[in-house]
């Protein structure tokens, strides 16, 4: 009894570490480790639901997709897998020769951005009249877009210096479809250097071996032109709350401010609603919703759009090179087939044309008493074998004749 009771607990303990997979997590600064992390545990640490986690099980078949939740960003395009929150990257793993080059160019990337030194914030002094009266009482909600307003401002001035820091999410996103891009683009080109000369072999001669690695070609053409990165980068563009929410350090900091003044900014409104100005109280409300700015996340989205774009237009290409071929390929058999049909026409007509003289050469042989049978001269045979060929070949040509005149042999 005590052994069973001693090796459940055990048995519990694997199950778990069965159930745990193995993670990569990469921190802002490009530090990295490799966790045990089950799905519980990371349910609680990224917020995500088990339906979200199994879009990034690789024994199951899902769509590309980049799905925005509260506190974490679930990036499945295809070959890139990763739930990137507001300060680490979380890539399932991390021991496949497939996805360590993920790892290492988040690492080489994050560690770059962690390094290089911060844009100068410019310095402005303002010497309106409302700035040098004496200052009012503070509102809370108002210093919050204020200061909100102020980081907007700071952010396109940095921008069009051309030192846009972007936030840590949006860097981690840029590397997962930079990665995402350029696989494409390798085996779309390693596709072309294979296919283009398998193509032409199989124009030149048709063969069992050309016709099968043709069609291995044409299932790898198949599988990875899709364009579902690119169905699913539209579908963000055109969707603007999806790019809002992906906006995780900015909501981070919003409802880290929210929570502090929310008290205040309570009292506020208890304060306006009893002085009867309920518009102002609705504004005031209104004006605490978050509503991040997306031009950045936008530009981001369209520059790997176009990119993605530009790659399925290649093997759009290759696929209309592959669909003529195919073409050419069946007309040629076509007009093989045809020939062939002309040649059993010809043969069947011959055929036919010695049946004839094999009638009536048979005739000739029936065991009969007939006058022709008891003539001396040889030559007489001679003379019926000639005619009996001589009328066949006359036929023959006859019908070949006719064939022509009509189209059936050309």
């Amino acid at each position: 009894m005590a052994t069973a009771t001693a090796t459940a607990p055990r048995r519990r303990h694997a199950a778990t570490g069965a159930a745990a997979g193995e993670w990569a997590a990469v921190s802002a600064s490009g530090e990295w480790r490799a966790e045990a992390i089950g799905k519980h545990q990371l349910v609680r640490r990224t917020g995500l639901s088990a339906r979200d986690l199994r879009a990034l099980d690789p024994a199951l078949s899902h769509p590309s997709s980049v799905m925005a939740r509260d506190r974490a960003v679930v990036v499945n395009l295809e070959r890139v897998r990763a739930v990137i929150t507001a300060s680490e990257v979380l890539v399932p793993g991390p021991r496949d020769p497939t996805v360590a080059p993920l790892v290492a160019e988040l690492r080489a990337r994050l560690t770059a951005a962690a390094t290089s030194p911060a844009p100068p914030r410019a310095v402005s002094v303002c010497l309106c009249l409302s700035c040098l009266s004496p200052p009012e009482t503070p509102n809370p909600i108002r210093l919050a877009l204020t200061a909100r307003q102020g980081r907007t401002g700071a952010s396109r001035r940095r921008a069009a210096a051309g030192g846009k820091v972007l936030p840590f999410e949006f860097r981690a996103l840029e590397v997962c479809l930079e990665y995402a891009c350029k696989s494409l683009e390798h085996e779309t080109s390693m596709l072309e250097k294979e296919a283009y000369p398998a193509l032409d072999a199989l124009t030149s001669r048709v063969s069992t071996l050309n016709l099968e690695h043709v069609r291995q070609i044409k299932s790898r053409l198949v599988a990875i032109s899709g364009g579902f990165i690119r169905d699913e980068l539209e579908h963000l563009l055109d969707d603007d709350a999806d790019m809002e929410a992906m906006h995780l350090s900015e909501k981070a900091a919003f409802q880290a401010a929210s929570q502090s003044s929310r008290f205040d900014i309570g009292t506020e409104l208890v304060e306006i609603d009893e002085e009867g100005d309920d518009d102002e109280a609705e504004a005031e409300q209104g004006s605490m919703a978050f509503m991040p700015k997306i031009d950045e996340l936008e530009s981001l989205l369209e520059a790997y759009f176009v990119q993605i774009d530009g790659t399925l237009n290649k093997l759009s290409t290759l696929r209309e090179y592959v669909e003529d071929t195919e073409d050419y390929i069946n007309i040629m058999l076509d007009d093989k087939q045809n020939q062939l049909l002309q040649m059993g026409v010809v043969l069947s007509t011959a055929t036919l044309l010695v049946t004839s003289a094999v009638v009536v050469t048979g005739v000739f042989g029936m065991n009969i008493h007939i006058a022709l049978f008891w003539i001396t001269d040889f030559n007489v045979f001679w003379e019926a074998v000639g005619g009996t060929v001589a009328g066949a070949a006359t036929l023959f040509v006859v019908a070949m004749l006719y064939y022509w005149k009509n189209g059936i042999l050309r």
